[in-house]
């Protein structure tokens, strides 16, 4: 994520240099140069200004207790300020549950991480392209070349009141690259690693996580549904241009607070998650930090081994254009640096 904001800068100077300026985000270039606050609290003020309705930051630091910082409002209708202790949507950083969960049953060799699409979906044959190709480390790694079923326009219409099963929009459609020959971050991976799971224990993936990850780990603020929250509980998302709430949207992604994510990215780093023999599986297959976005949040979750540091961000505004998951990831940057100093 850090060598992406540096691209992203690198070709605004570009931009500049030849002459469009009428075309450069200045508020990233902004953010990037504007001389660094004294403290955390000061970064987010600072950050809210850019346009972000709402932000939360919780900090683990070796050796010190752990710190919790938020700006903004949780709701900006009925202007409630922003709570560090509210339930955000986390996106994508479910995959690292996922993966740990995969790991577990690599490690109890319920799974084998070398067997293939066809070997555990074999209905799946002639609809997904090399399915006999496609390692099961592949799925874990996004190496696997299958179709992103995200990117298809009718996921996003109203995705919670379809009868469609979303999997239908990775089917019969060519590779995007043969496998294990590329990367590409696709969701679709992980929906058939969910399924597996749910194959291989004979119930929800959701109890597995639980019994294997959550409960040992005493996440007690972490769901896997609106269903199973107070939505009061939950921090509003907005998307810039649509003036509706987006909370009540379900893209059926894990819901947590900021110091829930931030204990499991912990336990994942220093491998307390982990049983003996799976930090080294583990490792083999995946990364130790995350982000996340849906329509209305977005999130960041990273550690950082010089300051021994856990490092959890929630924003509650997205776009279209892209240009405030690079905010997020230069402000998250500089949350860093202040932490460093």
């Amino acid at each position: 994520m850090k060598n992406q904001t540096k691209r992203i800068l690198r070709i605004v100077f570009i931009m500049i240099s030849v002459g469009s300026l009428y075309f450069v985000p200045w508020v990233l270039v902004k953010a990037w140069i504007l001389p660094l606050p004294e403290t955390v609290q000061e970064q987010l003020d600072e950050a809210i200004s850019y346009g972000f309705d709402g932000m939360i930051v919780y900090v683990d630091q070796a050796g010190k207790p752990p710190a919790f910082y938020a700006a903004g409002y949780n709701n900006r209708e009925q202007k409630i300020p922003a709570n560090p202790k509210s339930l955000f949507k986390i996106g994508s950083i479910n995959k690292l549950y996922v993966a740990v969960a995969i790991t577990k049953l690599v490690k109890d060799k319920r799974l084998d991480l070398d067997k293939t699409v066809a070997d555990y979906f074999p209905e799946l044959v002639g609809r997904i392209e090399y399915a006999d190709k496609i390692a099961l480390k592949l799925l874990v790694q996004h190496r696997s070349g299958i179709p992103n079923f995200t990117d298809h326009p009718g996921f996003w219409d109203n995705p919670q009141e379809s009868d469609i099963d979303v999997l239908e929009y990775a089917l019969d459609l060519p590779a995007s690259f043969k496998p294990d020959k590329g990367y590409e971050y696709c969701n679709t991976n992980y929906l058939l690693l969910i399924r597996l799971i749910e194959k291989v224990v004979g119930y929800s993936h959701h109890q597995f996580i639980k019994e294997e990850i959550l409960r040992p780990l005493k996440l007690n603020n972490t769901f896997f549904s609106l269903s199973e929250i107070n939505m009061d509980d939950l921090m509003s998302g907005y998307y810039v241009g649509y003036d509706q709430d987006l909370k009540a949207n379900d893209y059926s992604c894990m819901i947590a607070t900021a110091e829930d994510v931030g204990i499991f990215l912990r336990a994942l780093n220093d491998g307390s998650v982990f049983e003996e023999g799976e930090k080294e599986i583990y490792s083999g297959i995946y990364v130790y930090e995350h982000g996340g976005l849906i329509p209305g949040y977005q999130s960041l979750s990273e550690y950082h081994e010089d300051i021994d540091t856990v490092v959890v961000q929630f924003m509650n505004t997205t776009d279209f254009n892209g240009y405030n998951w690079n905010l997020s990831e230069i402000i998250i940057n500089r949350i860093v640096k202040i932490l460093r100093r």
